[in-house]
């Protein structure tokens, strides 16, 4: 093993890879070393990516795939293997919230779609993952909401929580495969994602007043952690969440 932070001659899967964390991740992953295969729905902001990646000297393979529909999942780790000879890393990116406001009035259509890309669409990637690699690294991107009261946000919250608990698990289960889980739990972010909490000064305050660092944070803050714990560096990294929060669960 070594101490260097890199990823010469590992093939990596990044979730959720068109924008925001996930693109960050991909362009720090491929500027470690890393072939780096974009997956999200959308082929066109794929391409986007990668030609980014290519540009700055970087490999990259976008593939649209939605990750809550098992079959695709499993074309995206076949077509990666088949075109890049192996997979060593997977980063679960992918995720949405398309209900904003108390539990108690969330739809079920909502309700499921928020569980199928955020819980289902993890596991989906995860199970392909380990049946087209003999080990690896796996990095679950799960947030700070889903390890405290998540007001306004608790049906995400909750499958955050979700993807704590299966990341401990698959690192239990998938261990002895020489396969290593870990997760990040980022504080707000500036993403279009969590655009509706940046741009609302109320409770863009709320989440900056409890933080040490008395901000939010950029895409590319999460990338570095990302790069360490798909690398070797990381050899003997399992089952844990890294916060980067800025120091708002310290408080």
């Amino acid at each position: 093993m070594t101490s260097d932070i890199t990823l010469v001659d590992k093939v990596v899967v990044v979730t959720g890879a068109s924008r925001g964390i996930g693109a960050s991740i991909a362009h720090a992953a491929a500027a470690a070393g890393a072939t780096v295969v974009l997956a999200s729905r959308k082929q066109e902001a794929l391409d986007v990516v990668a030609d980014e990646i290519r540009a700055a000297g970087g490999t990259a393979l976008p593939i649209a795939t939605h990750t809550g529909h098992p079959d695709q999942v499993d074309a995206l780790f076949a077509r990666t293997v088949e075109e890049c000879g192996a997979v060593h890393g997977l980063v679960n990116n992918a995720a949405t919230n398309v209900y904003f406001g108390p539990m108690l009035g969330i739809e079920e259509p909502a309700w499921d779609k928020i569980f199928e890309i955020n819980v289902k669409g993890y596991f989906n990637t995860i199970r392909a993952f380990a049946r087209a690699s003999s080990g690896g690294s796996i990095v679950n991107i799960a947030s700070v909401v889903g390890m405290r009261a998540a007001p306004m946000q608790g049906v995400y919250g909750m499958t955050k929580a979700a993807v704590i608990s299966m990341t401990q698990t698959f690192s239990v289960e998938l261990g002895p495969g020489d396969f290593r889980v870990n997760a990040i739990a980022p504080g707000l972010v500036e993403t279009r994602f969590a655009q509706v909490l940046v741009d609302d000064d109320e409770m863009r305050d709320m989440f900056v007043q409890r933080t040490a660092l008395g901000r939010h944070a950029q895409p590319e803050e999460m990338a570095g952690a990302a790069v360490y714990l798909l690398s070797d560096a990381a050899s003997y990294m399992t089952g844990q969440v890294m916060v980067l929060d800025g120091g708002m669960t310290a408080t």
